[in-house]
């Protein structure tokens, strides 16, 4: 794909007014002492992160938080919020924490209005509703930083085929959707296609976090050890709330490994321009489960995701 040294893209989801306030101005000082570049997905609507306890009947979840200690990273108000208490607005309450990423000279875009609603609803909703969402982002967007966004990552990486469509209709360059293996064009089942999707490649921490015991630590040396030969541009991606907080010990030594492993860090358009729009293959995009997280993900077609966590199974 490229000369010279491999690509690694991170991919930094920001759910949380805690985590857009808080986690954000961490991740962003740590990437700039290592002279690492990402890109900023935004949630940029109201926080109603306590909503989702509605996932609780869904299969995997329960499990999922009593590894990952969700109350320990979120925080307890943040669980409250869209329930006991009113959901404060990120975009119009972050201006600043929001403004100064892209200041200091990362890529910013789209991850979702109600990150919750998206996430929970979307794959069961039709065009209206995905486009009244999507456009509440966007609006929201322009609000905070003047400008379209150009780039849109679902949360939870859920979608619809109305959602791919609508990307095309608001002139996204490319989106990150899925879960896969390289770049792509996205084919959907009405025969068009949508922006060229840059996919997550590899676990997340908290898909890996006490999956037969194992640590945050334990985590970042797992995923180091699948980077250890570098065969294509990979993608990671990392939550302001997560990594951007209490793991960010573990996301440090996730930076310095990738460095010393000769990557270099950079944004996901660094991979978009590297691949060639023109010249990528088109894929299908299918529901699939990937392990460790509840529920199903978006993933690109043929994707053997679950071959990259086989070591922890």
């Amino acid at each position: 794909m490229t000369r010279g040294k491999p690509l690694l893209a991170l991919k930094v989801d920001v759910d949380t007014l805690r985590g857009t306030r808080e986690g954000v101005p961490r991740l962003t000082r740590l990437l700039q002492q290592h002279g690492a570049q990402a890109t900023f997905l935004f949630s940029v609507g109201p926080d109603h992160t306590g909503r989702a306890l509605r996932r609780v009947f869904r299969p995997g979840f329960l499990s999922k938080v009593s590894r990952t200690s969700v109350v320990e990273h979120y925080g307890v108000r943040t669980l409250l919020y869209g329930t006991l208490l009113p959901g404060p607005h990120i975009g119009r309450s972050c201006v600043h924490e929001l403004r100064a990423v892209r200041s200091a000279g990362f890529e910013v875009g789209l991850h979702a209005y109600d990150h919750v609603k998206w996430q929970d609803f979307v794959t069961a909703r039709d065009a209206q509703w995905t486009q009244r969402e999507l456009q509440r982002g966007i609006d929201a967007f322009v609000e905070v930083f003047g400008e379209r966004p150009k780039v849109h990552g679902a949360a939870g990486w859920q979608m619809n085929e109305s959602a791919f469509e609508l990307e095309s209709e608001a002139g996204f360059d490319y989106c990150s959707d899925t879960r896969g293996t390289h770049p792509f064009v996205p084919l959907l089942p009405n025969g068009r296609a949508a922006p060229p999707q840059i996919p997550t490649t590899l676990p997340t921490l908290d898909e890996l976090i006490g999956l037969n015991g194992m640590s945050a630590d334990g985590a970042a040396s797992h995923l180091l050890e699948l980077t250890r030969e570098p065969a294509r541009a990979h993608v990671f991606t990392l939550h302001a709330e997560l990594e951007g907080m209490r793991l960010l010990s573990a996301f440090t030594k996730l930076v310095a490994g990738w460095t010393a492993q000769g990557y270099q860090l950079v944004s996901m358009r660094r991979v978009f321009d590297a691949a060639n729009a023109a010249s990528l293959s088109a894929h299908e995009v299918v529901a699939s489960q990937v392990p460790g997280r509840s529920g199903t993900l978006m993933t690109q077609g043929g994707y053997a995701g679950a071959a990259l966590q086989q070591a922890h199974r």
